[in-house]
């Protein structure tokens, strides 16, 4: 007969489980870096659009497909320009001044902003080790929204101040951003409302004769110490919650003034791209329209690395 075990239920690594605070999360900028030396930023806002399946041809070495087409799923995500919002002079890992740079319109939906923005120039402090910029997205470039996103995005660069001073008052593409193979992809997850500890936490169903229910646990804690600890599965928030996907391929990128990639009646329950788009191997955390931030991978391995498809063509 096999062993009776009854191994704890639910992950301990992600407490509370509880909804974001905020629909894009924020990033420990020190230690996103990537392997190329490119300057520019480390960060972007997307929107999920929807999946699809493409048809590649595989040029792995030593892999059974090499040299054949094969089928992919990707998730398709829209990416519209981006543009400053303000620059962020850090001093030890706090913010030392917040130097803004524009007041557009479309933020006001979301910002209370000054009539006038003083120059760049008279709002740098005299010390700072790091500087890192507040980026907006274009919404209304997009059928999805027309409120814009905004991220905290860190730089790479050798002269961080210079590079800053360049993007002010400049639209950033997808091709600017775009040096690197995988990618990290941050987002929230699909939000399922209040869920019992069986859909939470996955235990098991008790038999159908127990008095006091078959879809919770037999105990919530012992007698003593009395109270209940927070390991204990119960009904709670599912979804929403923020979460990281490591180490996604990027299959192929573009725009849509060069080359049409929507369907007749646009992608289901988005509608058409009109911007920059890019396809990332397999499945993407949310529904669509939710936004994603998109970072280079601060942990690629060899083996993540021998995993990973080396495509030459990809046929939509």
């Amino acid at each position: 007969m096999a062993k009776l075990s009854s191994p704890h239920a639910g992950s301990l690594q992600f407490w509370p489980r509880k909804r974001a605070a905020k629909s894009i999360p924020s990033v420990n900028w020190s230690v996103v870096k990537g392997k190329d030396k490119a300057t520019g930023l480390l960060g972007f806002l997307a929107y999920k659009a929807g999946m699809a399946t493409v048809l590649v041809k595989d040029s792995t070495p030593d892999s059974l497909s090499k040299g054949k087409k094969i089928y992919l799923p990707v998730t398709i995500l829209e990416a519209p320009h981006l543009k400053v919002f303000s620059i962020r002079f850090y001093k030890d890992g706090k913010i030392m001044k917040e130097a803004l740079v524009s007041n557009d319109k479309e933020l006001k939906k979301v910002l209370r902003l000054p009539k006038e923005v003083k120059s760049l120039d008279s709002q740098i402090p005299q010390s700072f080790d790091d500087i890192r910029l507040i980026v907006y997205s274009i919404a209304k470039q997009t059928s999805v929204k027309k409120t814009p996103d905004l991220a905290e995005v860190g730089i790479r660069a050798d002269n961080k101040l210079e590079f800053a001073k360049s993007l002010v008052n400049k639209e950033i593409t997808l091709k600017d951003f775009l040096h690197y193979e995988l990618l990290d992809i941050r987002g929230l997850t699909r939000g399922k409302g209040f869920s019992g500890p069986v859909k939470r936490f996955g235990i098991t169903l008790k038999q159908h004769k127990t008095e006091k229910g078959v879809r919770r646990p037999g105990s919530l804690a012992p007698w003593h110490p009395a109270r209940v600890t927070f390991r204990t599965p119960q009904a709670g928030q599912l979804g929403m919650f923020t979460r990281v996907h490591y180490n996604q391929k990027v299959i192929s990128s573009g725009s849509i003034s060069e080359k049409d990639i929507n369907p007749g009646t646009g992608f289901k329950h988005y509608g058409k791209i009109k911007t920059d788009y890019l396809f990332v191997k397999g499945s993407v955390q949310g529904p669509v329209k939710r936004q994603i931030l998109l970072t280079p991978s601060f942990r690629p391995t060899k083996l993540t690395a021998k995993r990973k498809y080396e495509l030459q063509e990809v046929f939509i």
